[in-house]
């Protein structure tokens, strides 16, 4: 009888804290394998497109794990309200989504929307600079947008694409 009131203890604490799924079976108990539920689902606060490179690609906040290359593209943290950075992979694979960056020229245009707020940006300058963990900038008087991803023509080096916003101009 205790060993009943033991086992009935133990599937009621395997219900209650890993949503297992639990076969009673006359006097055998099999337990099968946990189930996964995502009860928080992160939604994105934004959303970073450019047309002319087929881009349209959700954005996390910048404390979230919904925010890295590995995943998506990044806000990186030195971000600012007039001064955003972003960067994202290159190359091949489901996550270079910055592959085409590259073909961007000046005049071009890119929208961001954060936190509901709708803005387009022109591409203003593109450049490259070694990578050293740092992007060297200078900043302008207008909102700016850069956008950077490893170089596709020259190993050790990052692609910059800095951006104003179009109202700024």
């Amino acid at each position: 009888m205790l060993k009943k009131i033991l086992i009935l203890f133990i599937i009621t604490l395997l219900l209650l804290f890993t949503k297992s799924i639990v076969k009673i079976d006359s006097n055998k108990v099999n337990i099968s394998k946990p189930i996964l539920i995502n009860t928080y689902q992160e939604k994105p606060i934004g959303n970073l497109k450019i047309t002319k490179i087929k881009l349209n690609q959700d954005i996390y906040r910048i404390d979230s794990k919904e925010n890295t290359i590995e995943k998506n593209i990044q806000i990186l943290k030195e971000s600012t309200d007039n001064l955003i950075i972003i960067a994202a992979h290159s190359g091949s694979g489901k996550i270079a989504y910055f592959n085409n960056l590259n073909k961007l020229l000046i005049n071009d245009e890119v929208s961001l929307t954060l936190n509901k707020k709708n803005n387009t940006y022109i591409v203003k300058n593109i450049w490259e600079q070694k990578k050293n963990g740092y992007i060297n900038i200078s900043k302008e008087e207008q909102d700016q947008l850069i956008l950077t991803t490893c170089s596709p023509n020259h190993n050790g080096y990052q692609l910059i694409v800095n951006c104003i916003k179009k109202e700024s101009l």
